[in-house]
């Protein structure tokens, strides 16, 4: 009997286990767009007011996760490609165009491009907090009726 109550609470915490990291995916893609906006404001910041060289600004602040990965690239050889699953490709096409904008042209070109985007990151970190919401329970939900299924009919 007790093995097979062990045996349940191994399948079901499989379950669910696999169901927490199907929804990395949604979870790393929301990472990626709060680190972008904040990234976002404090390059536009920078273009307002204190104008420091690109390298010098890049290098001031830290950024974790693959977004943080994308800023050293971009740092290290002025070039970026994204290639993240998560984004689709239009997305990472986006994100390519957007990195390289960055300290091409004068500020007040440089001001109206990253203002226009301002919107459009925004609504991109909302969707991205929304979907890792929204999937992430969802696809712990699904793991654990998985492992409560594979129990009822394996017990």
């Amino acid at each position: 009997m007790w093995i097979k109550a062990l045996l349940a609470v191994c399948i079901v915490a499989f379950g669910t286990g696999m169901g927490y990291f199907a929804a990395g995916k949604w979870r790393a893609r929301k990472n990626f767009y709060v680190q972008m906006c904040l990234f976002h404001e404090r390059y536009l910041n920078e273009l307002n007011y204190e104008r420091k060289p690109l390298g010098t600004f890049l290098s001031a602040y830290e950024y974790t996760g693959d977004f943080g990965k994308t800023v050293r690239v971009f740092s290290e050889g002025r070039n970026v490609e994204v290639g993240f699953r998560y984004l689709t490709k239009e997305e990472r096409a986006e994100c390519a165009n957007y990195f390289a904008m960055l300290g091409k042209g004068d500020a007040l070109s440089q001001k109206s491009y990253f203002s226009a985007q301002t919107a459009t990151l925004t609504q991109k970190r909302k969707n991205g907090m929304k979907d890792a919401k929204a999937r992430g329970e969802l696809y712990v939900k699904l793991g654990l009726l998985a492992g409560l299924a594979a129990v009822i009919l394996i017990v």
